[in-house]
């Protein structure tokens, strides 16, 4: 009993993350951003903040609520600087071949 349990857990789940990767990778296309850039973290917990304005208007869509609050709840990771010197590096190194 206790295995069925598990593997019950286990695809639901798998369910689950494929669900929230999919629907990172919507707002991704939508705000025009390279997947890595998303917070798969921000859009789980932004769901909440979605529900609710949805008992206040039935009519709003999830995506085009998610792009329009995007600021503010933290959906686009930010760049660091670290991540900008690679990026500056990457970008000498490999600047002939690119042109």
């Amino acid at each position: 009993m206790a295995l069925i349990v598990y593997r019950c857990f286990l695809y639901a789940t798998w369910i689950f993350y494929a669900v929230l990767n999919d629907l990172s990778a919507d707002v991704a296309v939508a705000l025009q951003q390279a997947l890595e850039r998303i917070s798969v973290e921000m859009v789980f917990r932004s769901l909440y903040f979605f529900n609710r304005a949805l008992l206040q208007n039935p009519q709003l869509q999830l995506i085009p609520w998610l792009v329009e609050h995007q600021r503010s709840m933290g959906l686009v990771k930010a760049i660091g600087q670290r991540h900008r010197r690679n990026a500056s590096k990457s970008l000498d190194i490999w600047a002939e071949a690119l042109t």
